[in-house]
């Protein structure tokens, strides 16, 4: 079933090219996105091929900043292949991969060469995660503990959600 999935995804050029929302935000990201030298040397030592499966949709501001720079890193290790679901489409496999009670996204799904699945991340980087959470967070408007979650994630240039990443494919090694 997965292996089915992971074939009639799209790459993440080919979703934000079909992006209805935030397409121009998308691009932007995916432009400047980077693949840290220390993770993509780590994980040129994956000792077999490993395939991301990923469930998302185009008008959340999560994947926005976090897919691009694990695009990045897909591209700079040759045993990684990265792909893209929407989300809507596939609610039996986002409801196997909740955080708490919501569908929240991005969802990556660690397959390995058989197609098997390995583990999982989602959907914010821990910290940010904590973050969102806490007293703090949730005594701010919502407008503003979105920008503030912008403003995390734009000094954050995706190195925490990589790191996260990089040390599930290491335990699934």
């Amino acid at each position: 079933m997965l292996r089915e999935r992971f074939d009639s995804a799209v790459t993440l050029d080919q979703f934000t090219d079909q992006a209805k929302a935030n397409q121009e935000l998308w691009r932007a990201i995916r432009k400047r996105a980077q693949a840290p030298v220390d993770l993509v040397e780590r994980l040129r030592s994956l000792p077999a091929r490993r395939y991301l499966l990923v469930l998302t949709e185009d008008w959340c501001g999560d994947p926005v900043n976090t897919l691009p720079p694990v695009a990045r890193l897909a591209e700079a290790v040759p045993q990684l292949e990265l792909r893209v679901l929407p989300r809507d489409e596939n609610l039996d496999l986002m409801d196997t991969h909740l955080t708490g009670t919501a569908r929240a996204i991005p969802v990556l799904i660690v397959l390995d060469e058989n197609h098997r699945e390995l583990g999982w991340w989602g959907s914010r980087p821990q910290p940010l995660q904590r973050w969102f959470k806490s007293e703090e967070a949730q005594r701010l408007s919502k407008e503003d503990r979105y920008r503030d979650m912008r403003r995390w994630y734009a000094r954050d240039h995706g190195r925490t959600a990589l790191e996260e990443i990089t040390q599930l494919l290491e335990r699934t090694a």
